[in-house]
Formats: C-alpha cells, structure tokens, sequence
C-alpha cells in the first residue's frame, strides 16, 4: 500500500566508506521495492502511485546513480489509472511484464494488471496494457507475484474474500500464458496470530497478510510475505512452506510458520520491515533481500519508507536466515561480482 508522504532520509555515512561498501538505505524513498537481473544489470522498481518506473543499474547499490526512466503511465478516465502499486518487472519467455495493482480512485476498486514488452532491455521499446489478471471471483486484489515451478507458472497476491474491508487474504491460482488465469484461486493465509493482525484505524480493524514473494531451496518452496497494517510498527515478514513436488494449489500444501522473519529494530532506524524481494549476487552466489522501512516510530505508508539491503543465509533446518536489520548507515561489503 502507499499513501502521501513526503520526506528526505539521509543516504549514507557522513565519512568516506570503506573501499567495496555500501550503506542502507539505497534511496531516501521508495516503498515496495522489487529488483531483477538480467544481462549484466539490475531493474529496481517501487511504488510511485502515478506510473511504472524502472531504475537500470550494475551496481544495485547504487540506485541514487542508475538510469531512471518512466515506463508506462496510464491515461486518466479508466480503472487502472489510479494508485499504482507494487510494480514487479518479470522475465517470460522472450518478452518483459510488469505486475501491478491500480484502481479507478477508489481503494476498493484495486485489481491487478500487467502490461508487456518486446524488447531485450526493458527501458527501451514500449509497453502494452496486456489487461487486468483476474480469477472467477474478480475480487479486490494487490501485490501480485509470479514464479515458474516445475514448468508450470502461478501468481501470488493479497486479496479480499468477499467485496469489503476488513482482512486481507494471500491467494495463489495457475497462470496459462502472462495475463491469464486459468484456474479457481486458492486461499492459502489469512492473518491470524497476534504478529498478523495489528491494523487498528479510526473507526475500524483490518488484519492483513499481502506483498507475498516465492523463494525455493533445496527442495522447498517459501512465500515469504508481509503481515499487519503497513500503518502500524508491526509490520513485519512472515512465511509459508511447501514442498517443490506438492500441488501448490492444494492449501493443504502450505504451513504458515508460527512466528515472524523481520520485524521492527529501533536500534537500526528500521521501523515496518516488509514488502520484501529477493536476488543474487551478480557471481550467483549470494542469497540477497530487498525491503523497505521506515527511519522512524508511527511513520505509516507513505513515502518515509525506504528500500534497504542485506544479504541472507540458510538456518539448518532449511529456512531463510534474514537476520535483524541492518542499521542505517552501516557499512555492509557491497554484493560479490
């Protein structure tokens, strides 16, 4: 989600660092960020409510330097031309799509939607509107993912299960080509342990699990996703498990882990950690994660949220290891080439 802000986070140490590093956060705003690699560069993208931007780097963190370009904007008058949020840029086949939630000005009528390009590098050729990515139910919808497994492609995304407010569910259906599904959708979480279910607003409670990511390993599948009201402190990462070689769009497939994976460090100036994306190093070798949070308490969904950095490692039971959040400001050795 993203609402009005305005802010300038400090980017940086105030002394030269040292040679080979990097210090979070990479842009003093940029919620929901998502990163790919692909040829030799890094494609950032976050929410900025008016269009699709993309950032082309070598360097991921030094995104204040990457070329920056406005992809696709929409024209005003449809239901896609308002609030665009949590652009993700994927791979498929031989052309690139962006994943996106937009609505007509109203929350209520957020959908998903993609749009597709034909040409090898994604801030050059231009972008068609593929349409709007909807199961039978044609439900509210945001934070949409897609992942390849087995052969097969499947989104992800954070929805409503009726026509109201009040609980936002993680749903994963079969994908036939880029913009289609062709398969009921599956409810697999609804927030429901105390670190879920923090979203008290004026007048009214809504408990939330959305920004779900797909991460495999060694046999295993995670959705590694957000969960409590991003105007909350409680925002944090959560996560679900499956096996590789389970129908995915059985719900009893998945386990919900029973506590959360990132959440707020005062200590670090990282306060709502969430709305994560995952890469490698450019050797390959590195296992990295992507989020944002805010420096500051009670700083809500707006653009006060910045991405930050910091590679992850593997716990011996086979789960991700994200570790606390680094502070700002401390060195970190930049990702291996």
């Amino acid at each position: 989600m993203i609402f009005a802000a305005s802010h300038s986070l400090a980017q940086g140490a105030s002394t030269p660092l040292p040679a080979n590093t990097f210090t979070n956060p990479l842009l003093s705003t940029g919620p929901d960020p998502w990163v790919v690699w692909w040829n030799g560069f890094y494609y950032y993208s976050n929410s900025t409510g008016a269009n699709l931007t993309l950032r082309e780097t070598a360097d991921i963190t030094d995104l204040q330097h990457a070329e920056t370009k406005a992809v696709w904007t929409p024209e005003p008058g449809h239901p896609w031309s308002k609030e665009l949020w949590a652009p993700e840029l994927h791979r498929w086949g031989n052309k690139w799509y962006i994943y996106f939630a937009a609505d007509a000005g109203d929350n209520a009528s957020h959908r998903i939607y993609v749009v597709e390009n034909d040409h090898d590098d994604p801030l050059q050729g231009g972008w068609t509107l593929k349409g709007q990515i909807k199961d039978a139910s044609d439900r509210w919808a945001i934070d949409a993912t897609t992942f390849e497994l087995n052969g097969q492609h499947y989104l992800v995304w954070s929805g409503w299960k009726g026509e109201t407010d009040g609980e936002q569910n993680l749903y994963i259906a079969h994908m036939s080509n880029p913009w289609t599904i062709d398969s009921p959708r599956t409810l697999i979480s609804t927030p429901t342990y105390p670190w879920e279910t923090k979203g008290d607003l004026p007048g009214r409670h809504v408990s939330v699990n959305e920004g779900p990511e797909a991460l495999v390993h060694d046999g295993k599948i995670f959705i590694v996703f957000s969960a409590s009201g991003c105007w909350t402190d409680f925002y944090t990462l959560g996560a679900l498990q499956s096996d590789t070689g389970k129908n995915l769009l059985d719900a009893r497939s998945w386990t919900k882990f029973d506590h959360p994976f990132l959440s707020t460090d005062p200590e670090a100036h990282a306060y709502g950690p969430g709305h994560n994306g995952f890469f490698s190093s450019p050797d390959g070798k590195q296992n990295w994660i992507i989020y944002h949070a805010n420096p500051g308490p009670n700083e809500g969904c707006g653009n006060l949220r910045s991405p930050r950095i910091q590679p992850f490692t593997w716990k011996p039971d086979g789960t991700p290891d994200f570790g606390k959040p680094v502070p700002v400001g401390k060195p970190l050795k930049k990702p291996r080439q």
